[in-house]
């Protein structure tokens, strides 16, 4: 099939593209490099540098006509869409619904795209959190995410665009960008590499779900091979700590790092877990790869690099 990849220079979006290529689908990647790089990108891809607000993307899909679009580009830092919401939502809304007009123009079959799990709901009292939890966004990063997925259905409804939302939990894995400010697997483990100390926010006792890049993209596979639409979470349904993840990460570098405590990031939530039971139940999908299996061969990715 053609498929159309957002954000496939990035984490996430080029491991997707990989995977898509290797199944032997055609693949166009869109993304404006602004944190996605060009080494990520698969030489079998069909690569456009451009925003997703951008009107000439509506010459994309006249020419290339795709059948599947997976919206994976976004303005990914928080605190950033704390600093500056018009910004934020001109990529992450604005952004994203002109995917959705060509999406509906050019008679998409469907289309997925990656929620925040860990953002949306907010702070919950439910471990692990289930989709039915009410959603209580706490940054205008999050505010968009939700927004979007209320105009999927919006499109779903009003002219039939089949969608699938995928609530993801804490991601990590080869790839991922450490001079962001989420992915701590990726921060913690390029600051070792380098000899210095990471910082460990707090007591390090707040905890995420974490899971494997790996596993997103075959959730990601199986939400567009498959007939049904809806939201659904996508995690391990397992809280890991901060300190847990220094000492781990620690032990398979065989490093000598010091535990550094720092302040308490601002409105940082103190638990987050999904419950993933029901695309366990409808995709037949759960996580192949535990944290450690997967840390070891993120770790080995780092190291290469």
């Amino acid at each position: 099939m053609k498929i159309l990849i957002t954000g496939g220079a990035g984490f996430i979006g080029s491991h997707l593209a990989d995977k898509l290529i290797d199944g032997g689908h055609n693949v166009v990647v869109i993304d404006n490099l602004s944190t996605g790089k060009k080494e990520n990108i698969n030489s079998k891809a069909k690569f456009y540098e451009m925003d997703i607000s951008s009107k000439e993307l509506e010459a994309i899909f006249l020419q290339e006509k795709p059948e599947i679009v997976f919206h994976f580009a976004a303005q990914i830092n928080v605190r950033d869409s704390v600093k500056d919401p018009i910004v934020d939502a001109q990529t992450n809304i604005m952004g994203s619904l002109n995917i959705l007009e060509n999406c509906r123009k050019f008679g998409i079959k469907k289309i997925i795209f990656p929620s925040s799990g860990g953002m949306v709901y907010g702070d919950v009292d439910v471990f692990p959190t289930g989709e039915d939890c009410r959603e209580v966004p706490l940054s205008p990063y999050a505010i968009a995410k939700l927004s979007v997925e209320k105009y999927l259905y919006f499109y779903y409804k009003s002219f039939g665009l089949k969608f699938v939302v995928l609530r993801l939990a804490n991601v990590y894995g080869p790839r991922q960008n450490p001079k962001g400010e989420a992915g701590v697997v990726a921060i913690f483990l390029n600051k070792m590499l380098m000899g210095q100390e990471p910082i460990i926010n707090g007591d390090g006792l707040q905890t995420r779900d974490f899971i494997f890049v790996d596993d997103v993209v075959d959730a990601s596979i199986l939400a567009f091979e498959k007939d049904e639409i809806g939201i659904f979470n996508l995690g391990t349904s397992i809280e890991t700590n901060v300190i847990t993840i220094f000492l781990k990460l620690k032990e398979l570098l065989g490093l000598d790092c010091k535990e550094i405590h720092g302040l308490e990031a601002p409105g940082e939530s103190r638990r987050s877990c999904l419950d993933f039971s029901k695309i366990q139940r409808v995709f037949n999908w759960s996580p192949k790869y535990n944290f450690e299996s997967g840390l070891k061969k993120t770790v080995e990715w780092f190291k290469d690099q």
